[in-house]
């Protein structure tokens, strides 16, 4: 077996100290960023590994932080992801990531996983029905936690995400706005707190417009283009047919209007269709997506930013921590016509 090359090895090579050399791969001040750059360029010369278990063992930091959202191939959960990994480079932490596509189970597994991995933290979208007694597992074995995109009852956690009733009360003021009266509400559910507080900014809005709530009005379900386009086969077929939907978010939002326009009909034009979220792919449908920019980058920042303060010794008051969306008027909207 090939001999493991060790930090005094790479130190011998250039005649300085073995601490120099293991403060200088650490990134540490105290060493000149010339020297710094030269004794890294050594170490991978030699084919030097860094020894993660072993630096935990004496500075009690492994430099993982687990990240678990329900579904990174959800464009939403991927700029959250974005974000936080650009702030943990800089201080040079790893991140793993879960999908636990709301299986309490499956992420329960992630957490007792990355407790005996020694993880310094954990950034979660909570599951469906997630107890506080799992969340709860991490912070009592110091392994502090932070909530993403979703709140979590009964356990006071540091949590960042858009103001959804905000948000999607702006979406539904700019369609009574346009003189649309008959407004669906298409997909979500009641147990997220995301999908209660959307459903719940549509409600306001229609109330303070004295436009009377009308269930029939409301699909629930939908979270995806696949699930928004079926959606629009029960949209159309509604007894008294809505001139305008709010979304959910993007996805269902595109599929949507793609379900409208295999109908026949034109999605901007015959329907206005709003979207949540702002993703890329919101500028570029056809048509260009009006939605509710949401802050995704922002609230993986600050979450990430939070927990690292928090592993400093240092943090915000826990809580939640709200991001003020912005709505995104583009062409998917206009103003009501009467049918004739």
């Amino acid at each position: 077996m090939a001999q493991k090359i060790k930090l005094s090895t790479i130190a011998e090579t250039l005649g300085i100290s073995t601490a120099t050399v293991s403060l200088a791969l650490r990134d540490s001040p105290l060493v000149a960023g010339a020297t710094r750059d030269k004794i890294k360029e050594q170490a991978r010369a030699l084919g030097y590994i860094y020894n993660r278990r072993a630096a935990s063992l004496r500075t009690s930091r492994s430099g993982i932080i687990g990240v678990v959202v329900h579904d990174i191939m959800n464009p939403f959960y991927g700029e959250i992801l974005k974000a936080i990994e650009s702030e943990l480079d800089r201080s040079r932490h790893t991140f793993i990531l879960s999908n636990h596509y709301d299986s309490v189970e499956k992420q329960r597994t992630f957490i007792e996983t990355l407790l005996q991995l020694g993880g310094d933290g954990v950034i979660m979208s909570p599951a469906i029905g997630t107890p506080p007694e799992d969340m709860q597992l991490a912070e009592d074995n110091g392994m502090p936690a932070i909530l993403v995109a979703r709140s979590l009852d009964g356990l006071d956690l540091p949590t960042y995400r858009g103001d959804d009733s905000y948000g999607i009360s702006l979406a539904t003021n700019h369609l009574i706005g346009l003189g649309h009266r008959s407004i669906a509400m298409i997909g979500g559910t009641d147990q997220t707190s995301t999908g209660r507080d959307r459903y719940q900014g549509y409600v306001n809005a229609l109330r303070k417009a004295g436009i009377d709530v009308d269930s029939g009005l409301r699909i629930p379900g939908p979270r995806s283009m696949q699930g928004g386009f079926e959606a629009a086969v029960h949209f159309l077929s509604l007894p008294q047919r809505p001139t305008a939907a709010v979304c959910w978010n993007d996805l269902v939002a595109i599929g949507l209007m793609n379900g409208i326009a295999r109908a026949g009909l034109v999605p901007g034009k015959d329907i206005s269709v709003t979207g949540y979220d702002d993703l890329e792919e919101a500028s570029i449908s056809m048509p260009a997506l009006t939605t509710v920019w949401n802050g995704q980058a922002e609230v993986g920042r600050l979450a990430a930013r939070a927990l690292l303060d928090r592993l400093a010794g240092s943090h915000e008051p826990d809580g939640l921590h709200l991001i003020k969306p912005e709505m995104r008027i583009r062409q998917s909207t206009s103003p009501h016509r009467p049918r004739l």
